[in-house]
């Protein structure tokens, strides 16, 4: 099936609010279109291709130091959020390929050690703030970065707006211009909620019977009737309404989970310890090459554009956790840290 098959196929079978493949805005510059693949599936599979996707596979989701191979990465966690969203997605009548797109790219700016990365690099840039150049680090506008700027040598994947959109509104205030987009964004939550508690329960922090009554009546028993009962709800809900969303009563309870997960696994004492040795090696290797500069690979200086504190900080959120800790021991410790 040639590429213009497929665009008329999505004409004849998608909600009039979908994204259609063959209107969307455009790319940051031209390029000519492809004979068998629609303009977002092409995102997707740039996206597939690129380095900040393969290097997910070594990036923590919540535990940094398992014992074991079933706790998610940053990889699992991404294709989880792919899945998710595709099921929402073909359910309600809307672009597939864009939510896939858009889910295989929203954290490939995501630091090591998880949020505790993008917590120790945000600490490290206000320290260089000025009134004329506000530095923050939120792992959402990495992730654009990542796809704009720093990928393929400097050039960036060369998305559609579309994409670059959901990938950017995938978190924070901001709200996605597609309902593609806005799918990413719920599936996400529902994704990382869930396999949490899973992975939690796994390290032997939780069990199941610790879950709030309140959740298990409303979402179910176990992992999968939660997830069941989530996308379902969300489907139902977001076919009536018109916008992606669950009922009050779901969403309510969804965010129950979510701060009692907060509560009892990410401020737990066997997370913490581990959190707050990340915190400080992401913070010295930012540090260190801050002091030796000339140590960042020449491409993170080029594409900075003569700014050290951002070619740092690009250079640092974008090491895998494995590599991390190699730099750091090479650089600070005769023998192997222990995260």
């Amino acid at each position: 099936m040639k590429r213009e098959d497929i665009e008329l196929r999505e004409h004849a079978i998608f909600e009039v609010d979908a994204a259609f493949s063959d209107e969307n805005d455009g790319r940051m510059s031209s390029s000519s279109r492809d004979y068998l693949r629609t303009e977002f599936q092409r995102d997707r599979d740039k996206i597939i291709h690129s380095k900040a996707f393969r290097r997910l596979s070594h990036k923590t989701q919540v535990f940094l130091a398992p014992e074991g191979d079933h706790f998610r990465t940053r990889l699992t966690h991404t294709l989880e959020v792919a899945q998710i969203s595709r099921t929402i997605a073909r359910a309600l009548a809307l672009n597939e390929d864009l939510v896939e797109a858009i889910a295989l790219g929203h954290d490939l700016g995501h630091t090591p050690f998880g949020h505790t990365g993008e917590e120790a690099l945000n600490d490290c840039l206000k320290v260089y703030e000025t009134p004329e150049c506000k530095l923050t680090f939120s792992h959402n506008e990495q992730s654009l970065r990542v796809v704009d700027t720093i990928e393929n040598n400097g050039r960036g994947l060369n998305l559609t707006a579309e994409v670059r959109d959901g990938i950017l509104c995938h978190t924070g205030a901001q709200t996605a211009e597609t309902l593609e987009g806005r799918i990413v964004s719920l599936a996400d939550r529902i994704a990382y909620v869930n396999h949490d508690i899973d992975d939690a329960i796994r390290a032997g922090i939780l069990s199941e019977g610790q879950l709030p009554d309140s959740t298990h009546r409303i979402l179910g028993e176990d992992h999968s009737a939660r997830i069941e009962t989530l996308v379902l709800n969300t489907v139902e809900y977001s076919a009536r309404t018109g916008n992606i969303q669950m009922t009050p009563e779901v969403w309510d309870a969804m965010m129950e989970l979510r701060t009692f997960l907060f509560e009892n696994v990410y401020r737990s004492d066997v997370v913490l310890a581990e959190v707050r040795k990340a915190y400080h090696l992401v913070q010295d290797l930012f540090g260190y090459y801050l002091k030796h500069i000339d140590q960042v690979p020449e491409e993170y200086r080029v594409i900075s554009e003569g700014n050290d504190v951002v070619a740092v900080r690009d250079y640092v959120a974008g090491m895998t956790d494995r590599f991390a800790k190699s730099v750091f021991t090479e650089l600070f410790m005769p023998q192997n840290i222990s995260l």
